[in-house]
């Protein structure tokens, strides 16, 4: 190793990305160990560093050269000691000063004064703060001047922050391109107006609000006399939005994303109440180049008091006339019964969309519309490698054993469908080479039926649900 040239070492250390690989490495030779500190550009600190404020300068003694570092206390508990807090901030922004991406979890001792030593970190593009119950929106106001490089900005589960002054001088002043806002109970979709020309320079947003459907939203602002925010701002540059709970029937709110994007490729709506048809038509006209969507509906009150899920057959009509590069489709179906309550879709508008478009990756959850017949169209998509039933409770086995036809079927993933067997299990996994199939709660097909049926194989006699699967 010692005659090796310092630019094969150097490359040797850069292929090894798993970090008890590189411990090891470190430790054949002081020439190594050297490189190794020199070319360590990422660190992940938790509950067994401690005490946090030294083993922070010796940290960035060891690894001069760190840009990407993540600070996670899940699990803590008093005996792992103290958590970071400002003063470790303190000698972290003095000795750490290559920082571009920086992640706090869970940290509960850090708060706005903490908060406000970020802004010395003057070349940060990257910041996600994930359940730091002490900060609010003034410490995140200070970053947002201080940190001018800042194009990415996630906030979860932080409930003392609102939705004021910062959002507005991103707006204004930023260059945010990915805006993540889970689980902050202060802010409100209506507070994104205040973000104005940032929705411009926009790449990515995803708007999630905690638990149930938030039906104490407050009102639409712009629908207040003289007030200054309004509907008319452009995000043409959108590519990936995700809203989930969103509490839309009496006002546009957020909904208003679906008429304005262009540019979008990925869309998950999960759960928006007062979602419409028209605004499906809407965004199909304008978003051509959509390879994903990912569809989570609940029963509500539509037109004449009909309890049904909101969209229909002319929501998967303008898809597969107007998407015709959707190569990824999921569709989860919560609380709809075979019975009652209705579902808005028809299996032939679904049937019309996979024979419309390249679908690859399909995922049907909850689809009691969906049969036999529906397997059978699934069978002759040309382009499918991808399937996952859960809950499908009309599948049987004459529509497992049309799956051997798909010709590029490779991964199969089944969740509580109790109507097929192993037979028509076993018939799919002999006709296709699958690589990896996922069986879980299937009541009628015993685990013999998985054993040696693909490269992979995951079996469970139960599974999770939705709520397991983090899908409500």
């Amino acid at each position: 190793m010692d005659d090796l040239p310092e630019a094969m070492h150097a490359e040797i250390v850069k292929r090894l990305t798993c970090p008890n690989d590189l411990k090891s490495l470190s430790l054949v030779s002081k020439r190594l160990y050297a490189i190794e500190g020199e070319l360590r550009n990422s660190i992940c600190i938790g509950c067994g560093v401690f005490p946090v404020t030294v083993a922070l300068i010796r940290l960035c003694s060891r690894y001069p050269n760190l840009c990407k570092v993540e600070f996670n206390y899940s699990g803590w508990t008093s005996n792992h000691g103290m958590q970071l807090d400002k003063h470790g901030l303190q000698v972290f922004s003095s000795c750490c000063a290559s920082l571009t991406d920086l992640t706090l979890s869970f940290c509960t001792n850090v708060d706005d004064s903490g908060l406000r030593l970020l802004a010395c970190f003057k070349k940060m593009m990257s910041l996600r703060l994930n359940t730091l119950p002490a900060i609010t929106s003034s410490g995140l106001l200070q970053v947002a001047v201080g940190c001018k490089n800042l194009s990415c900005l996630h906030l979860i589960g932080c409930n003392k922050v609102g939705g004021a002054m910062w959002l507005e001088y991103l707006g204004r002043f930023g260059s945010l391109k990915e805006l993540v806002l889970n689980r902050c109970e202060k802010i409100s979709q209506f507070d994104l107006l205040k973000f104005g020309a940032g929705w411009m320079k926009l790449q990515k947003f995803e708007f999630q609000i905690k638990g149930c459907l938030c039906v104490s939203d407050p009102c639409d602002p712009s629908c207040v006399e003289h007030c200054q925010y309004r509907y008319d701002f452009s995000c043409e540059s959108l590519e990936d939005l995700t809203l989930a709970r969103v509490l839309t029937e009496k006002e546009i709110g957020l909904r208003c994303l679906l008429r304005k994007c262009k540019a979008l490729k990925n869309l998950c709506l999960y759960y928006v109440h007062g979602l419409q048809d028209n605004d499906m038509v809407t965004l199909s006209n304008n978003c051509t180049n959509l390879t994903s969507i990912s569809l989570r509906l609940i029963p509500q009150h539509t037109e004449g008091y009909i309890f049904r899920t909101s969209l229909t057959d002319d929501t998967l009509k303008a898809l597969a006339l107007r998407c015709r590069k959707l190569q990824s489709f999921e569709l989860i179906l919560c609380g709809c019964d075979e019975r009652w309550p209705e579902i808005g879709f028809t299996q032939e508008g679904l049937v019309m969309l996979i024979q419309s478009c390249p679908i690859r990756n399909l995922v049907l959850s909850g689809a009691h519309i969906f049969d036999d017949e529906g397997m059978k169209a699934i069978s002759s998509a040309q382009f499918l490698e991808s399937l996952e039933l859960m809950h499908c409770i009309n599948v049987t086995n004459a529509g497992m054993r049309l799956l051997a036809h798909c010709p590029c079927l490779i991964n199969l993933t089944l969740r509580h469908c109790h109507r097929f067997s192993d037979a028509g299990v076993t018939e799919v996994a002999r006709a296709r080479k699958l690589e990896t199939l996922v069986i879980e709660g299937c009541s009628q097909v015993p685990p013999e039926a998985a054993r040696g049926a693909a490269t992979s194989v995951h079996y469970k006699e139960d599974g999770p649900g939705l709520v397991g699967l983090g899908r409500v």
